[in-house]
């Protein structure tokens, strides 16, 4: 923009001052002058006095005045029809002491407490749930943004949040994983009404919450994010039927998209499932068909059995071994029985002496790897005692008992041998795989036995918890809280992960004592860190006042003490957050 120094050029007439200004900016003062300003006596009192000696100063001050002139006569907008209210809800209120702990509980920080409020929270939102209240209207935002953050808590916090969430969340895409909670928890529990119908009788396909049919799942949105979901309250089938929703999504998803409809699809129509895979399984990607082939498991059962067998022939030894491994969790398939036949020429029965004799298999032929047992083993173990170990466990537990008469815990206390060599550590393992594959909770049972012994450097890792978790809950529990006694905290991390939260009181007592003895004997705390994150959300309430004991006995301002007096404080806190939501002491 340039202008001219000598002489001030004749206003033009306008009709529109800001298009006028406008235009001549962009062309420029020396080429057009300053239009004449337009409106009222004060308006050109103010435009007069402007100095124009300097045409582009002037310009931005006439532009500044006329700027103010608009903003001062602008008019509001209509305003916007108002949407429909959300839907009533009428579930009771939490009570309002409760409504305030949730309050500290989401804001994750409190100086009244030393309590590890990320724990307790989830905990809060399952006894809400459980006991059927609604959140006050205005927490519902600020749970949603804890669920959007922590995936864990989406079922419970959508379930709390009610209609209010739902009609929250239609307007506000960052909770857009609601709709997706919604249609996911209905699938659920269609699923469970499914299993739980006699089978003579099916029930004819019928609305869900959604509007699609029985066994049909709705399909999340197609951003492809973690949080995908649409945000509507009605799970984003944009008005197609579940089916047409189902099969775009099956055709067009993303890969974790694809998987997680199968899934779902599975644990609802198990027959619809394979269909469903069968119909793309020739053109899908190696790698894809081993997690498709994976999300079989769900309903897996001998209808499936032709379709996973021929999977033994895929190309990629990965589909291979994933086939071979569902097969081996069916006792009446084929290839069970065929690794029945090979585990009986591997081990034999010698009543006399009372041992078994074991003839590991001298190579691994083409029968044996089409069954999914690789020539080399991945572990580095010796290849004979590799392809014995996967041969016995897939065959059939019942192959033993029944061929045998010895009970599971009979054939446990006979040593294995070939020859001078000892196979007992080896086909124990083979049963304990087998056990865990085929959830046969009396080999598990005979297995664990009492609890471990210490030191022991033939015991798998991580055996004993998948062995556990084939049992039930309350038997878990006290095989764990024996194995606290016993041994303390070293190697129980993964017992105490599969045992049910909230732990009985003699596990958190077991557990309770072995911190103490932890802290006495030198250890520190965070050797045992794992645990005591657990503990955190699984000791049971009676064990406070035992965990303030440890916390006022320990040495001030020592890690000890810091980490019972936080325990102490988490406990405290929960009893009183139970208190409230239940109306009992604990």
């Amino acid at each position: 923009m340039t202008t001219a120094a000598t002489a001030t050029p004749a206003a033009a007439p306008v009709g529109d001052d800001w298009a006028e200004l406008r235009t001549t900016a962009l062309l420029g003062t020396d080429r057009r002058p300053l239009p004449a300003p337009v409106g009222s006596t004060a308006l050109l009192a103010a435009a007069d006095a402007i100095d124009r000696t300097d045409q582009a100063t002037a310009l931005l001050d006439l532009a500044s005045l006329a700027a103010v002139r608009r903003r001062a006569g602008a008019l509001a907008d209509p305003a916007p029809e108002l949407p429909e209210p959300a839907p009533a809800d009428p579930r009771p209120e939490v009570p309002e002491a409760a409504a305030r702990r949730l309050s500290v509980l989401v804001s994750g920080r409190s100086a009244a407490t030393t309590a590890n409020l990320a724990e307790l929270l989830p905990q809060w939102l399952t006894v809400a749930r459980e006991h059927g209240y609604r959140l006050p209207p205005a927490l519902v935002p600020a749970l949603l943004d804890a669920a959007r953050a922590r995936s864990e808590l989406r079922p419970d916090a959508v379930a709390l949040a009610g209609p209010l969430g739902r009609w929250l969340a239609a307007r506000n895409t960052e909770w857009r994983f609601v709709a997706r909670t919604v249609a996911e928890t209905a699938e659920t529990a269609e699923t469970s009404e499914t299993a739980e119908a006699p089978e003579a009788t099916p029930a004819p396909a019928t609305p869900t919450a959604t509007g699609n049919p029985t066994g049909t799942p709705d399909a999340p949105d197609r951003s492809g994010t973690a949080d995908a979901g649409g945000t509507g309250g009605t799970g984003g089938t944009g008005g197609r039927s579940g089916a047409e929703s189902g099969d775009q999504l099956w055709q067009e998803g993303l890969f974790a998209e694809r998987v997680t409809h199968l899934t779902r699809l599975r644990r609802r129509d198990p027959a619809a499932g394979l269909a469903l895979l069968r119909s793309t399984w020739s053109t899908e990607r190696a790698e894809d068909r081993v997690l498709f082939l994976d999300a079989l498991q769900d309903g897996l059962s001998l209808a499936d059995e032709p379709f996973v067998e021929a999977a033994l022939a895929d190309r990629s030894k990965n589909v291979r071994a994933t086939a071979a491994e569902l097969l081996s969790t069916l006792p009446g398939s084929a290839l069970a029985a065929r690794m029945a036949e090979r585990a009986r020429a591997a081990v034999h029965l010698e009543p006399a002496p009372g041992r078994i004799l074991v003839t590991p298999p001298a190579e691994c032929d083409a029968a044996m790897q089409h069954d999914g047992i690789p020539v080399k083993s991945p572990t580095g173990r010796g290849e004979r005692a590799w392809w014995f170990g996967e041969i016995v466990a897939a065959a059939p537990l019942s192959l033993w008992t029944a061929d045998t008469g010895l009970t599971p815990d009979e054939l446990l206390r006979l040593p294995a041998a070939d020859g001078d060599a000892d196979w007992t550590d080896d086909l124990r393992e083979a049963w304990a795989r087998a056990a865990v594959r085929q959830q046969d909770a009396a080999w598990a049972r005979a297995l664990l036995g009492p609890a471990p012994k210490p030191g022991r450097a033939d015991r798998t890792p991580g055996a004993p918890a998948r062995l556990l978790a084939v049992l039930p809950p309350a038997e878990r529990a006290t095989w764990t809280a024996a194995f606290v006694r016993t041994h303390g905290l070293g190697d129980a991390f993964q017992l105490l992960g599969a045992c049910a939260t909230p732990w009985t009181p003699p596990l958190s007592t077991a557990v309770v004592a072995a911190l103490e003895r932890a802290a006495t004997t030198g250890a520190y705390p965070w050797s045992h860190s794992g645990v005591l994150g657990m503990t955190e959300r699984a000791l049971a309430p009676e064990t406070a006042p035992a965990v303030e004991a440890l916390a006022a006995d320990a040495s001030p301002d020592t890690a000890w003490a810091d980490t019972f007096g936080r325990l102490a404080g988490t406990l405290r806190f929960r009893a009183a957050m139970l208190d409230e939501l239940t109306g009992q002491p604990h």
